[in-house]
């Protein structure tokens, strides 16, 4: 599985530590589009890159990452064919793999500790799309992208 990974500079520290957790997956590569320091980014354009990556078939899913993840996961849900989900907590993300079939996970860099970062990327990347029910709702969300 090929994972695209990009924050602002309000979650780089965070996004370091998101980096070594994936590590514990085999068989997964992680690129990362930066930013890589402090100095201000816009968060827009981070989700662009990595969303980019997802939709053109280059990466699987994504992590996108910024101060509160909102911003982010706004800009993220903007582009055609992406259902981010910022989590805060492991429930939320299991569920928006297992409802949702969520393709890029947002987090806050300023609002979630590293011990809890890295159990919602576990959960996240570990459960699977249920299907079923679900995929009939997924359908219908991404319908809404063409009204």
């Amino acid at each position: 599985m090929k994972i695209i990974i990009g924050s602002d500079h309000g979650a780089v520290a965070l996004k370091e530590e998101v980096k070594m957790v994936l590590k514990e997956f085999s068989g997964v590569t992680v690129t990362d589009v930066g930013t890589f320091g402090t100095e201000a980014v816009d968060y827009p354009d981070i989700a662009e890159k990595v969303c980019g990556e997802i939709v053109s078939g280059n990466a699987d899913r994504g992590i996108v990452l910024c101060g509160t993840g909102i911003g982010i996961s706004m800009a993220a849900n903007k582009i055609k064919g992406i259902r981010c989900a910022m989590c805060g907590d492991t429930y939320s993300a299991r569920m928006s793999r297992e409802h949702n079939d969520a393709n890029v996970l947002a987090l806050g860099g300023r609002v979630t500790g590293f011990g809890p970062a890295g159990e919602i990327v576990r959960a996240w990347m570990t459960t699977e799309f249920a299907g079923g029910r679900h995929a009939r709702r997924v359908n219908k969300i991404m319908a809404l992208e063409n009204k």
